[in-house]
């Protein structure tokens, strides 16, 4: 085994983060709309925020006007602060590529399709030449280190390859910051099955035979896949789902094996949204999966001579604890329609946004009679939906107050938080090449899209004190919140969180990596109104959230502050430091004469017993008793 290319950590994690702004970036759009905000040069159909400044698209080759070193570009960096893009040279041909974040900071992007020219048909050469001058992709490694001063680029190395080609696989960052690659190298539909090897600290894996069943197959390209905090990873293809000890290279001998997965198949090409819900101290940072959409064909029913476009959808989302003994299925609220290619995206406040997708038929594409041009799916869904978990059953999803999109977001479509709370949409080309014009029903789509959600506008936190880097267990830190931060009144403090999100890899409806972990937080209320937050570092479990970059937000009342970027972990590949976490002071409130809502104890967000303090020196205190223990040691 090799070792891994030595790559330099981003400099976005070089200056400490120490304030955000409170001010919108775009104050004039109404909440709850979308709004057009640019041209992505390239499809979107991978896309991943880089920096607090840049998002990245990646393409599959095809002749997008816009050229970079003589032929057509298929990645694009993009300026959240111009909204502007430049086009990247990719290289090697990105076709339902699978991508993640290392532990350093670094992007990888990996495998791909062969070489094609137009019409995406096979080129001549695979080294390179013809009109597109493109290289085979599918044993393709590509790194990106993000950065805000248009200086990066990918790099392809030439003499590293995976060892078996990869189409459509998932990536999944483990706990030491390497990334483990499942499934992937078929046809449009396909068996999982890989030769077990280590390259460059990338481990690929190959599912037992146990898996090997007709539960599995066919439509189980891009594999479901989340590592869970016991250290095990969950694996859905088609209807299977199992526990995968990755560390041991074992499928089986689980103690909980995992049921099917009821009502749809939710892998592509079914291609049903999936997320994990929020880690937070109330659930004690236990995982909960939950699958929306997709379509119910039965494996036999897979069959590109049939007419999938007018395939039925499912509404039906379930929910399962992996983790927790004899695991199962639940069903949770159904969407209010049937859906597929739709992606569900973490917002701050705990709530989840569902975007894009199709009300029939599945993903993919082709030259079949029965194409709605070359789209295998048709009826655009465009209403967007937000999901709150904490609703009480029945009221989970909701479209009050959110406008409808304008453009149909079908195959190849993404969508990522940005820094500010909005939500970046883009994608959808369900065609072999560029493909435009009258009369193309659903033609390539480069307009890059913005939906504000309904905190948008509002006056944000500006927290001071928030870390550059987040370690595993140690020392709490102090955030400081304003009087106005607080909307003039310390009781907000009980109603305020702090939240990690990654982001993660967008593409067919997966955000491989996209994570919410909640922060465990006190706090103090000082006599003139502003308030100090007494803030746990991560939990000491690389597996709750894996090492790399990150966004943290403060949330008081529904409202986030823009979100800042944090290093999680050691900014290294290797096994991360822990440390046991350190108990958080209690929470108190402050007497201030003219302040009504700070006259009575109660609980505080962690438990902890709420104390009248009418020492201005509470804060004071505490934070020079948490340096003195820690010099001590």
């Amino acid at each position: 085994m090799r070792s891994l290319v030595p790559l330099v950590l981003s400099t976005a994690f070089a200056k400490a983060a120490s304030s955000t702004s409170g001010l919108p970036l775009d104050s004039g759009v109404a909440p709850g709309q979308f709004k057009l905000i640019g041209n992505s040069l390239v499809s979107a159909q991978q896309a991943f925020l880089g920096t607090a400044k840049k998002v990245y698209f990646v393409d599959k080759t095809e002749n997008n006007p816009t050229q970079v070193n003589g032929h057509p570009a298929w990645a694009a960096e993009y300026s959240l602060d111009g909204n502007t893009a430049r086009p990247m040279d990719i290289v090697t041909n990105t076709f339902c590529a699978g991508g993640n974040v290392l532990g350093n900071g670094t992007w990888i992007n990996v495998g791909g399709n062969q070489a094609v020219g137009p019409g995406g048909l096979t080129a001549a050469s695979q080294t390179g030449g013809g009109l597109y001058d493109d290289l085979d992709g599918g044993v393709s490694i590509r790194f990106l280190d993000p950065c805000d001063d248009e200086s990066c680029n990918w790099v392809v190395p030439a003499d590293i390859d995976l060892t078996t080609r990869r189409w459509y696989p998932s990536v999944e960052t483990l706990e030491d910051g390497s990334v483990i690659i499942i499934g992937g190298d078929g046809e449009y539909l396909c068996n999982l099955g890989h030769p077990v090897s280590l390259t460059y600290g990338i481990i690929v894996v190959k599912p037992s035979e146990d898996l090997s069943t007709q539960r599995h197959r066919p439509a189980n390209l891009y594999p479901i896949t989340f590592l869970l905090p016991s250290g095990n990873i969950y694996v859905q293809a088609n209807w299977a789902s199992t526990l995968f000890d990755y560390k041991a290279n074992d499928f089986t001998g689980m103690e909980n094996p995992l049921p099917d997965v009821p009502d749809a198949v939710r892998t592509y090409p079914a291609s049903g949204g999936s997320i994990m819900q929020p880690l937070t101290p109330a659930n004690n940072w236990t995982a909960t999966l939950i699958f929306c959409g997709g379509t119910n064909l039965q494996p036999d029913q897979w069959d590109v001579d049939n007419n999938l476009a007018v395939t039925p959808t499912s509404s039906s989302c379930v929910s399962i604890t992996p983790d927790e003994p004899g695991a199962n299925y639940t069903e949770d609220d159904p969407l209010p329609a049937g859906r597929v290619m739709v992606n569900l995206i973490h917002l701050p406040t705990g709530e989840m946004f569902v975007v894009n997708g199709a009300g029939m038929g599945v993903a993919g594409y082709g030259n079949n009679s029965w194409a709605i041009g070359q789209s295998y799916a048709q009826d655009p869904v465009l209403q967007p939906l937000i999901y709150n978990p904490n609703s009480p059953p029945g009221s989970r999803f909701s479209s009050a107050g959110l406008s409808p999109s304008t453009i149909p977001r079908l195959y190849h479509s993404t969508a990522i938080l940005a820094p500010d709370g909005s939500v970046i949409v883009s994608g959808s080309n369900p065609n072999a090449d560029y493909t435009v014009g009258p009369g193309v029903t659903f033609p390539t789509e480069y307009r890059v899209e913005k939906f504000y959600p309904s905190y948008y506008n509002e006056r944000r936190p500006e927290p001071l004190g928030l870390p550059s880097t987040l370690s595993y267990g140690g020392p709490y830190f102090n955030v400081t919140l304003s009087s106005e931060d607080l909307n003039g009144s310390t009781n907000n403090l009980k109603n305020t969180t702090v939240v990690v999100i990654r982001t993660g890899f967008s593409t067919h409806a997966i955000n491989m990596g996209q994570r919410f972990v909640q922060l465990e937080n006190t706090y103090t209320a000082n006599p003139d109104g502003s308030g100090t937050l007494h803030v746990s570092q991560l939990p000491p479990n690389p597996a709750i959230l894996a090492p790399g970059p990150a966004f943290v937000f403060v949330v008081v009342n529904g409202v986030p502050s823009i979100g800042v970027q944090v290093m999680c972990g050691s900014g290294t590949i290797g096994p991360q430091p822990t440390l046991d976490a350190v108990d958080l002071p209690p929470s108190t409130l402050a007497v201030k004469t003219n302040d009504t809502d700070a006259n009575s104890s109660s609980h505080g967000k962690n438990g902890a017993s709420e104390q009248l303090n009418v020492s201005s020196n509470f804060v004071s205190i505490f934070a020079l008793a948490n340096i003195l223990y820690w010099t001590m040691l």
